[in-house]
């Protein structure tokens, strides 16, 4: 039974160990690499040892923890299976309000997160999270606590199609307070109510890429300071914060190549959303014409690419509103969101008959599922299914009959 282990969602090792009928978990602060966990491992051992002679301290080897008094009620008693019900009930009890563990687990694990997405979880435990278990303790929480709240979001304001709280959105808050709840459960030793709780399913993307002479007629009507920023956005598949924050030193104009290396949020720059979003682009011939023609205009003012008349990044949410859907009105085109000329790019790319692969790298997906999973019904032949072959081949055959057939009635001529 005695490990060593590590928490998925910190990453930090801990001992996990019997001693007086009771199973202890003992946290550390160390993170999971062999020279921790040998440390971690030799300290069990230890403790191990000490268990088997009779002479463990508990307390000296840990001091302040949480198990403590458990131990010692339990050796007080000759009935462990009364005490354990007894103890789980009197550790529910003592556990802290949800609110004041929620900042507790915020602070220790916010380390790991980039700064937007600390910023979201943070939203989302103070007006999401805290408003719905308000002055309950976190042992107090019950299964029905939880659908209860999920029930409650999805009758809130959203942006969801129904203008409710999307399912997508309501994942998200949940994941968050299972994470809480997983902690909570795991360092006071209760059952924790977020069991076999299933997350909402979510329907089916749905995108609407431009064709190719949609994309040429808007770069050909786009106004003049914006058809570089659109042109590099139908053909390099980017996303908006990524050539939001685009800056120059990230182009290599020797190599033809533009490195992604960070994307802009609230109008700073910052880590890409995943280690797979790390790549180059290789600047196709219209990209490069594009990029040097804007070096002329914004080169010597701004180290951002694109950027406004004061040197800094566009914001997007403004040239949404006055420059991309005022453009689509004027083209008389449905309206779509800007995030499409990615879609544009990835199907434009698979129909020109580029590897799958090297488009799902371009992109900065970790693999080509998604490719396969959004476009495939967009490109034909691209995953050979899609009915043409055999047509093909039924057609062979047919022709090959009537030749037959008029080869036979010309030798009976």
């Amino acid at each position: 039974m005695s490990k060593v282990r590590v928490r998925k969602e910190t990453g930090k090792l801990y001992l996990d160990f019997m001693y007086a009928g009771h199973r202890c978990r003992e946290q550390t602060i160390l993170t999971d690499t062999s020279a921790n966990r040998k440390q971690v491992e030799a300290l069990l051992s230890k403790v191990q040892a000490k268990i088997l002679l009779g002479e463990l301290n508990y307390e000296e080897f840990f001091p302040g923890s949480l198990n403590l008094q458990k131990i010692q009620q339990k050796q007080m008693s000759g009935f462990e299976a009364s005490n354990d019900t007894n103890l789980n009930s009197s550790n529910q009890k003592n556990t802290p309000l949800f609110s004041d563990f929620a900042d507790q687990w915020f602070l220790e694990v916010k380390i790991e997160w980039r700064s937007s997405h600390t910023r979201n979880v943070e939203s989302i435990i103070e007006s999401s999270l805290k408003p719905s278990f308000k002055s309950k303790r976190t042992g107090d929480v019950t299964k029905a606590d939880i659908l209860e709240a999920r029930n409650q979001m999805a009758r809130r304001k959203g942006r969801g199609a129904s203008g409710l709280m999307s399912p997508k959105s309501i994942n998200n808050h949940m994941t968050i307070l299972r994470m809480i709840l997983t902690e909570a459960a795991d360092r006071y030793e209760f059952e924790n109510p977020f069991r076999n709780i299933k997350p909402l399913k979510l329907q089916k993307v749905h995108i609407e890429p431009f064709s190719l002479t949609e994309v040429e007629t808007i770069l050909q009507t786009v106004r003049e300071d914006y058809r570089n920023y659109y042109l590099m956005r139908f053909y390099t598949g980017m996303r908006t914060g990524e050539i939001d924050g685009l800056k120059w030193e990230f182009v290599d104009f020797e190599r033809r190549e533009i490195l992604v290396r960070e994307t802009l949020i609230n109008g700073e720059t910052e880590y890409t959303k995943t280690d797979g979003s790390q790549r180059e682009i290789p600047m196709f011939g219209p990209v490069y014409e594009a990029l040097k023609a804007q070096y002329a205009a914004t080169g010597k003012l701004s180290k951002f690419v694109f950027c406004n008349s004061e040197a800094k990044p566009l914001d997007h949410n403004n040239v949404t509103k006055r420059v991309w859907y005022p453009l689509l009105r004027a083209l008389n085109l449905k309206k779509r969101r800007p995030y499409q000329t990615r879609h544009t790019a990835a199907t434009l790319l698979l129909a020109s008959g580029e590897n799958p692969e090297w488009v799902a790298r371009t992109l900065g997906h970790s693999s080509t599922e998604m490719l396969f999973k959004v476009y495939s019904r967009y490109i034909p032949n691209l995953t050979r299914m899609d009915g043409s072959a055999f047509e093909r081949l039924i057609q062979s055959r047919v022709t090959e009959e009537v030749i037959e057939i008029e080869g036979l009635s010309y030798e009976s001529k």
